[in-house]
């Protein structure tokens, strides 16, 4: 009897399927706790005014709780975590698509599209190019090259969700959109009043929308401009983020065909190249572009995707680690500097030739 009872004990020890499942929730409910706080802080007057989203403060509150914390949360917890962090943010980039509609790409002309997809190619292009100057690893340089591209934070998320990388290389790609689009929010105003952008409100909105990194930011920077600009500016960005579907196609091959035999080949074994979630960011534009959905309905749900995305944000977060994240050291920020200011030079230059 003596010899079986530490078994019995062990045994009893071993978490059983529902206290597996409760743990689950629990790391999933306290996900959402994160993400409810970040969007009432998000929603506090100074903060709007500062253009910072709900899913930028949901990683900071995540990454300040995983590092005050560290160690504390059980397997259970981290695979609800893990399941905000993956599935939820597959499902929300998948119907971030209802805010986009093929007539709102039509209305900004060639023009608009020309200069949406001139921008996204070459700051993907330098990106590459410059991160590999800096000797930056792959996922890290392209995190952060896809934040200031596409659509900021949004992008980086999706980025991450193909490249599988680790999650301290996502917090650090959304840090730069925050330094540099925040830059860009506030810059872009005072240079228009200043008298320095040489252009009409057309062409304005054309060059926020195309150069700017957040949606938020975009809408901030053109109201501080001129609310003519605001329209243009928003449909502009819009494209962009409409591209992420063709860039993450192709990154989707890329990464496919350089798998080569090892580590990295395994961990690509049996991917699809074209992750669901893109052709689901698709076929939500095309829905939208049907008009089948009641525009009451895609208004309702709009705000249900961005608490979907603020709970990947906080998930996120949580499985960052600052130690991790100081290795990156400044070469990461300066690729965003340099990728910056592409962005406000080459953007203006891009915008006068299309327009």
């Amino acid at each position: 009897m003596a010899a079986t009872a530490p078994t019995t004990s062990a045994a009893h020890a071993q978490p059983t399927p529902l206290s597996r499942r409760r743990g689950r929730l629990d790391g999933l409910l306290f996900v959402f706790l994160l993400a409810l706080a970040a969007q009432q802080v998000a929603a506090l007057p100074w903060i709007a005014g500062l253009g910072l989203s709900p899913l930028v403060i949901a990683i900071v509150f995540g990454a300040v709780y995983g590092n005050a914390m560290p160690g504390q949360m059980n397997a259970d917890w981290a695979a609800g975590v893990n399941f905000a962090a993956r599935r939820i943010l597959r499902i929300a980039i998948a119907l971030y698509g209802l805010r986009i509609s093929a007539q709102e790409l039509v209305s900004v002309g060639v023009p608009g599209l020309g200069l949406a997809a001139s921008m996204v190619v070459g700051t993907l292009a330098i990106g590459v190019i410059v991160g590999r100057l800096l000797r930056l690893d792959r996922e890290t340089a392209l995190l952060a090259t896809a934040g200031s591209a596409i659509c900021g934070a949004a992008a980086v998320l999706a980025f991450e969700s193909s490249l599988r990388s680790a999650p301290e290389k996502s917090a650090v790609a959304v840090a730069t959109v925050v330094l540099f689009g925040t830059v860009s929010m506030f810059l872009y105003p005072v240079l228009y009043h200043a008298g320095w952008l040489q252009m009409d409100t057309a062409a304005l909105g054309l060059f926020v929308g195309a150069s700017v990194h957040e949606v938020a930011q975009v809408v901030a920077a053109a109201s501080a401009i001129d609310p003519s600009v605001i329209e243009a500016a928003t449909i502009t960005k819009m494209a962009r983020v409409a591209l992420l579907v063709p860039v993450l196609l192709v990154l989707g091959l890329w990464l496919a065909r350089r798998a080569p035999a090892g580590e990295e080949a395994g961990a690509a074994k049996g991917k699809a190249p074209v992750p669901w979630f893109v052709l689901g960011f698709l076929a939500m534009i095309a829905l939208n572009s049907t008009g089948v959905v009641p525009q009451a309905a895609i208004a309702a749900i709009n705000p249900l995707v961005t608490f979907a995305l603020t709970m990947a944000m906080a998930a996120l977060g949580m499985e960052t680690r600052l130690s991790r994240m100081r290795q990156a050291g400044p070469r990461v920020f300066a690729l965003a500097a340099i990728l910056f200011v592409w962005l406000l030079f080459g953007g203006y230059a891009l915008t006068l030739a299309w327009v």
